[in-house]
């Protein structure tokens, strides 16, 4: 190395500038070679072009005729351009039906999800479904790829099908329809936003990131067309592709807030973090948290402070999203009771679905085939989608009964419960399924339990015998009473040795097996309530729950171990976490009266139905201590007043400690549960109801379709269209189809037939249909290709200049009536102006990108170079990156002016001078590239 040699690695950013600067003045040296045989070129094409043959005699890349004679009469040229121009509009209308179709499979690819664990602030672990794509990186490449498809075609198709030699229609096409995007889309959607309403951009730092790479898309496009003039290079081709995948990466990047805080003070980020929930119109969007314990966290980087903990972005984003998603649902299921008391709740959730389908912010993609669908005759795909049945006949399965060949013996029911001088009572046992002909013989026996045969019931058994036709029968028991206080006893019954027999009751053996079962509850508890005492009162559990749903609750106090007397149970609410006074329950306070015998009674109490997705709220009943009611009428507290016997004395006194223990309980008293927890819950009813919401208002639901028949039937039905605002009066009423309907119905239903054998979104995951979708789009694209330069030719129009106005014009009808339906439908401003800098940079990037590297790449394979007429594309290049400079910097002052605040809409006096300037930004764009194309203004 020599002594005066600087390292590399020492280079400053001056040198570098200095090596850059020496570059591109070495440059042209170098390629002034290629640059004059490019030249050479150009005169020779324009000298071919000029003379024996016009280049209207030419065939096209795809239809491959020459229109004779090829010197028309006037009438006869206006005719041609008629049909060129006709046939144009009919290709538009195709690319819009199967860009629909197209924008089906992207919404569906993008809009799968899945499942993820995430830990709240309070430490509790959920699981969220959110979407696999990033709704950013959708945005830039399905998204805008849909958009931008046919001009990107139209470039790669061009290309192609000239020996891959350099057309004005392409690029010509891809900087127009960024015009017409940037200047009138714009201009559509500040207008169309009702007086005094205004749309912001929610992702400001995105569309800063995609508007600075529309710029720098065109401003690069400019250098490489003056670095090395009327040469594209290989490495110039391949930057411009590889742009593409850094704008996306890039854009990411800033929507994550990756490395972000890493660029701000420590104390401003620890400090001010602005809340989204908390931001006020002028605000832009800086940060995100929610609070824990303890320290700061520098959002995505995880740089912590002393003092508070904030959670990861993404981890925020998704609970704040379901939240937010699950509070609208109970939000609108609330309303709809209040406005339809009576409506069942399926048909609130129907109606529910609906407005949580038209109220949520909606993708690109939908606005494009919602606009669509409108336009072409199809109608309001929300409307439709609650009219549409998945189910088919298949998926329907009905379950015949099986005839039981097995009769089934068993106790009906298996819990009984008696007084103790109940006497003899019954038992049911029941019968069920087999042959009903025939003859079924079952035994039973007692079995003692607590209580015992002789001295608390007798002892039974026997056979019972179900004759043809019979299916219950009954067994009958007889309870032992005495004058002594006992505990609740209870004894088992069961059903042994079953057979079966035929009409006549014999019996016979059959192949087919057993004839009869026995089958559980094949025992019966029967529990005997000692009536000696006044009784024991207390709950059945120490903790219940109950649904606010359920109005009227009602909880059973259990009178045990005796019910003699009549015996007063004073109880009360008291609050705990719930609150009474009809907040989340309504307060009692009263007395149960338990007559002579009667074992339970019930406490009601109102539970107030808040409609909550997620409750967890208690409070407690409390009973009180129980009075006896005396013989005479008179209320004595904790004492017995039935008196016994001299004969019933002397028993008792003969009576062990133990049975005079006993016999002292029968005084009324609580038991062990004299308090019970009311745990009040949501309802699972109305959870499941909002969590079938949640899933019902994905939009791949909305617009996918499932099977042929499906899309058939769409294709070949009319169906009203109308705006949004017309339909919000009764989404239950019909509407019937306009004129208009009628007319674009029939002027695209060849369309819609044809494309109605794209493979359904359901299929593959929407792939297959995303794949042939994609190649019948590069098909139209390649006829309007041909029909623009015909038609041009035609009416004496240039390549460039129909590529500016009436190719860029029809390849963006569609965006423009998905952008005004996003801009009065959505919130946010993001769908309808915030992805058309991304759509511009996709144009650039990826049409010009893969086109001339493509192109490139072959003629350095043929030891050539790629020649490129800089002259009219570079200085329509240079006007637009001028205008939008403009366009962008009026944008983002409405935005920072508090009398606006936002990009579109605001006052008259604002949003009506903003349109109408964007438009004349359009109309001067076009006129001064149309006078340099023809040379009547100096270009480059």
């Amino acid at each position: 190395m020599a002594r005066n040699a600087l390292p590399l690695s020492r280079l400053r950013p001056a040198d570098c500038l200095l090596l850059a600067l020496a570059f591109l003045a070495a440059g042209p040296l170098e390629v002034d070679a290629q640059a004059k045989n490019c030249t050479e070129y150009w005169i020779n094409q324009t000298a071919s072009t000029n003379g024996t043959q016009s280049k209207c005699n030419e065939p096209g890349i795809v239809l491959r005729f020459v229109w004779e004679p090829t010197d028309p009469e006037l009438g006869d040229l206006i005719a041609r351009a008629i049909v060129y121009f006709t046939g144009l509009v009919f290709m538009f209308l195709g690319v819009s039906i199967i860009a629909d179709r197209f924008m089906s499979a992207i919404e569906v690819i993008t809009s799968k999800e899945k499942e993820v664990t995430v830990r709240k602030p309070n430490g509790d672990i959920i699981s969220v479904n959110v979407r696999i794509w990033n709704e950013t990186v959708s945005n830039l490449t399905l998204m805008a790829l849909g958009s931008s498809a046919p001009e990107i075609f139209l470039t790669v198709i061009e290309i192609c099908g000239t020996h891959f030699r350099a057309g004005d229609l392409g690029p010509g096409t891809i900087v127009g329809s960024a015009a017409f995007n940037m200047f009138v889309i714009i201009a559509i959607c500040v207008y169309v936003i009702p007086h005094d309403e205004v749309r912001r951009l929610k992702h400001l730092r995105v569309f800063i990131v995609t508007a600075s790479f529309s710029l720098f898309a065109y401003l690069w496009l400019f250098l490489i067309l003056t670095i090395t003039p009327e040469v594209i290079d290989l490495w110039e081709a391949l930057i411009t592709l590889m742009l593409f995948p850094l704008t996306v990466v890039w854009a990411y990047i800033a929507d994550k807030r990756i490395f972000f805080y890493r660029f701000l003070r420590k104390k401003y980020t620890a400090e001010k973090v602005v809340r989204r929930s908390s931001q006020t119109p002028g605000s832009m969007e800086m940060g995100l948290a929610y609070e824990s314990n303890n320290h700061y966290n520098h959002g995505a980087d995880g740089i912590q402070f002393q003092g508070k903990k904030y959670l990861t972005v993404d981890e925020l984003d998704d609970v704040k999203d379901l939240e937010e998603t699950r509070r609208e649902a109970v939000r609108l299921l609330r309303d709809l009771r209040q406005k339809h008391p009576e409506a069942e709740l399926q048909t609130l959730e129907q109606m529910a679905n609906y407005e949580a389908l038209n109220n949520q912010s909606k993708s690109r993609a939908f606005y494009r085939i919602q606009a669509t669908r409108k336009m072409c005759g199809a109608g309001n795909i929300l409307k439709k989608t609650l009219e549409k049945k998945r189910a088919s006949v298949a998926e329907v399965k009905i379950e015949a009964p099986e005839e039981d060949a097995c009769a089934r013996v068993y106790f009906d029911p298996s819990q009984y419960t008696v007084m103790e001088n109940v006497g003899l009572f019954n038992i049911n046992v029941a019968r069920e399924g087999g042959d009903m002909n025939s003859t079924i013989y079952v035994d039973y026996n007692t079995e003692d339990g607590t209580a015992n045969a002789g001295s608390d019931y007798h002892a039974a058994h026997g056979t019972l015998i179900f004759r043809p036709g019979e299916t219950q029968k009954d067994i009958g028991l007889t309870i032992i009473d005495d004058d002594i206080f006992e505990e609740d006893e209870h004894f088992f019954v069961r059903l042994t040795n079953i057979r079966a027999g035929g009409p006549d009751g014999m019996f016979h053996s059959s192949p087919l097996g057993p004839q009869a079962l026995i089958v559980d509850p094949s025992r019966a508890t029967v529990t005997i309530l000692d009536d000696d005492h006044s009784g024991i009162f207390h709950f059945e559990e120490v903790v219940t729950k109950v649904p606010e749903s359920t109005g009227v609750a009602q909880f059973k106090v259990v009178r045990s171990s005796g019910a003699r007397g009549t015996v007063i149970l004073p109880y009360r609410t008291v609050e705990g976490t719930a609150k009474g006074n009809i907040v989340d329950y309504a307060d009692v306070e009263g007395e149960l009266v338990f007559e002579n015998d009667e074992t339970w009674k019930f406490i009601e109490v109102t539970i107030v139905d808040e409609e909550e997705y997620e409750k967890d709220e208690n409070f407690f009943i409390e009973l009180g201590k129980p009075r006896v009611i005396s013989r005479d009428g008179d209320i004595e507290e904790g004492e017995d007043t039935v008196e016994l016997s001299d004969n019933k004395m002397n028993e008792f006194n003969l009576m062990t400690e133990e049975d005079k223990r006993i016999a002292e309980m029968g005084r009324p008293q609580l038991g062990e549960i004299s308090r019970i927890e009311v745990k009040i819950m949501e309802s699972s009813e109305f959870k499941n109801t909002v969590d079938k919401l949640i899933k019902k208002t994905n939009m791949s639901l909305v617009v996918g379709t499932s099977s042929w028949r499906e899309q058939f039937i769409e294709a070949l039905t009319v169906s009203a269209g109308g705006d949004d605002d017309d339909d919000e009066g009764d989404e239950t009423e019909e509407r019937l189809p306009s004129f208009s309907d009628y007319i674009m119905h029939f002027l695209t239903i060849f369309w819609k037939v044809l494309f109605a054998f794209v493979p359904p979104t359901d299929y593959l995951g929407g792939y297959a249909c995303f794949v042939v979708s994609i190649i019948c789009i590069a098909i139209l694209t390649a006829f309007i290709g041909d029909l623009a330069s015909m038609f041009g030719c035609t009416i004496g129009l240039k390549d460039s200049v129909t590529a500016i106005s009436f190719v860029a014009l029809g390849t963006s009808v569609p965006d423009t009536f998905a952008s005004k339906v996003a801009a009065v439908g959505d919130k946010y401003a993001d769908a309808s102006i915030g992805n058309v800098t991304g759509s511009n940079a996709v144009n650039v990037f990826l049409g010009i990108g893969v086109a001339w590297t493509l192109a490139a790449v072959y003629h350095a394979l043929n030891g050539d170079s790629f020649c490129v007429q800089s002259g009219s594309l570079g200085f329509s290049v240079t006007l637009y990156t001028a205008f939008a400079l403009v366009a962008i910097a009026v944008l983002m002052f409405r935005r920072m002016n508090p009398k606006i605040g936002a990009e579109l809409g605001g006052p008259k006096w604002a949003k009506i001078p903003t349109a109408m300037f964007f438009v004349f930004l359009w109309l001067l764009y076009v006129m001064i590239s149309s006078l340099e194309a023809y040379e009547v203004i100096q270009g480059f």
